[in-house]
């Protein structure tokens, strides 16, 4: 196929696509947002996230009968009134909800991530508070696909961070240059979903609580590369534990191979160094969140997966202080 006809489906694909119809108006009018918004979270059946109930209605102007410029319903059972925002993750932010709708938008479509600085040019929101809500749509990313992974599984780990800067030359700075590094294991149904974590290390222990925490064994098959701290927990799968010889230059032997969760790494550093270039140790799990939701929702189309992203902000809140407190927890822990 050619890049012409490339684009012919792509455009044709994008105006059948409600969503991505309707989120050019959405980011650039007020109005336009909200309806969106509520028509993403609520479909053609609002109901109040106080009590569940849907005898809704949308409170108006008594002269105009246009809806009132806070855009609030109410609901008859409890007698509550809210708006949109009420339950989500943009729950009492000040940010227009049409720089919001730009924010999902890129951030769930983006394959390798949106900057903040980005969110700040396109939109003239200050850093911080385009900062402040891309942490918030990761949060809403978190655990999207919930429940044990089965079947062929690889898992790998990783550092994060820059190379040295002088040769490493011995066992003993080796050790001392990774200490320093945060660890990353990824655990890949192949086929399918992802799961991610900021570990403490790759020892023995870690990687086998984490295996017993995410997969189970009883229906996998453990694919990893020869670290010995995979050894004792791959006995406990049922269709046994494959390995393969790094060291040795073996990358592939069959199916017996990493590769696609070394696949899922390589796009999550190039994130990181194309895109975020520096990422704390503090905020590490947040963006592991957020490769981990693209690429669980790799095979939707870019309108199905903006969807996707702002239903699982719903019954989600992330404050200032606790996005400071989870920073100090995780530091104690490392």
């Amino acid at each position: 196929m050619s890049n012409a006809d490339k684009r012919k489906v792509q455009n044709r694909s994008t105006k059948n696509d409600p969503v991505l119809t309707a989120l050019p108006l959405a980011c650039s009018d007020e109005r336009a947002a909200v309806e969106f918004m509520e028509k993403q979270r609520w479909g053609d059946l609002p109901a109040c996230p106080c009590c569940g109930s849907v005898a809704v209605y949308q409170m108006k102007d008594i002269q105009t009968n246009e809806r009132q410029a806070n855009f609030r319903w109410r609901c008859k059972d409890c007698k509550q009134q809210y708006t949109v925002r009420k339950g989500t993750v943009f729950e009492d932010s000040r940010i227009p909800l049409r720089h919001w709708c730009y924010a999902f938008w890129r951030a769930a479509t983006s394959k390798k991530g949106v900057a903040a600085l980005e969110i700040k040019r396109q939109t003239g929101l200050c850093y911080k508070s385009s900062l402040f809500m891309l942490q918030r749509i990761r949060f809403a990313m978190n655990n999207s696909m919930p429940g044990k992974l089965s079947g062929p599984i690889e898992a790998d780990e990783t550092y994060v961070g820059g190379k040295p800067r002088n040769p490493l030359r011995t066992k003993a700075e080796r050790e001392a240059h990774f200490a320093k590094k945060p660890a990353v294991l990824a655990i890949l149904e192949r086929g399918g979903r992802v799961r991610t974590g900021v570990v403490a290390d790759v020892t023995a222990k870690t990687l086998k609580d984490a295996l017993r925490e995410n997969v189970d064994p009883t229906s996998s098959t453990l694919y990893t590369d020869e670290w010995f701290g995979y050894r004792k927990v791959g006995k406990e799968f049922a269709g046994g534990h494959h390995m393969t010889k790094h060291g040795a230059r073996e990358y592939a032997r069959g199916d017996v191979h990493s590769n696609t969760v070394e696949g899922f790494f390589s796009i999550f550093k190039r994130g990181l160094n194309g895109i975020y270039h520096a990422v704390s140790k503090e905020h590490l799990h947040r963006y592991l969140c957020e490769f981990e939701f693209r690429y669980n929702h790799r095979h939707m189309d870019d309108g199905d997966r903006t969807h996707a992203v702002i239903k699982a902000s719903e019954g989600k809140r992330l404050t200032y202080e606790e996005s400071k407190a989870s920073e100090e927890a995780y530091g104690t822990e490392a």
